[in-house]
C-alpha cells in the first residue's frame, strides 16, 4: 500500500470551508464527505480532512485551538509557477480568505500566505531547486 497524508483541520462552517477549497480549485472525494467533514483532494496522495470542530472533538481531548489568534501549524503547498502561487492567492481572496504575508521572494522561491476561512495558515510557493544556493 502507498503512503497518503490526511491533514484532519476543525472549521466551524462545514459548508462554507467545502465551498472555498473548491473555489480554490481543490476538489471533494464524495465516498469521504457527509454533514460531519469532507475529504478534500490536494494532491494525489494529499487529502485534507475538514471536519466540523464537533466531529473534530470526537479525536482528540486536547482544546481546539483559535486559529484566528493561535499558529496551530503552517501547511505548505508547492505549485508549478510563481504565477500559480500568485493565482492560488487571488483565488483565497476571492472566497473569503484573507492574503496574510507580503510575498517572499528569495530568487530561487517565492512564496506567498493565506489563511482560510477559518484562519488556518496556508504557504504557497513555487521553488526552482536547481537554484537553491550551495551554502544555505
Amino acid at each position: 500500500m502507498e503512503t497518503k497524508m490526511y491533514l484532519n483541520l476543525a472549521v466551524k462552517e462545514l459548508d462554507k470551508a467545502i465551498k472555498f477549497f473548491n473555489e480554490l480549485g481543490f476538489p471533494t472525494n464524495p465516498k469521504f464527505t457527509n454533514e460531519k467533514g469532507a475529504c478534500i483532494i490536494i494532491g494525489e496522495n494529499i487529502n485534507l480532512m475538514i471536519l466540523a470542530e464537533e466531529f473534530y472533538q470526537t479525536f482528540t481531548d486536547k482544546k481546539i485551538c483559535d486559529s484566528h489568534t493561535t499558529s496551530e501549524a503552517l501547511i505548505s503547498i508547492s505549485l508549478g509557477s510563481r504565477k500559480e502561487v500568485d493565482e492560488m492567492i487571488e483565488k483565497a481572496v476571492k472566497a473569503g480568505g484573507t492574503d496574510y504575508r507580503k510575498a517572499q521572494d528569495y530568487g530561487w522561491m517565492y512564496q506567498k500566505t493565506f489563511l482560510d476561512l477559518d484562519g488556518h495558515h496556508w504557504e504557497v510557493f513555487y521553488m526552482d531547486e536547481s537554484q537553491i544556493p550551495d551554502q544555505m
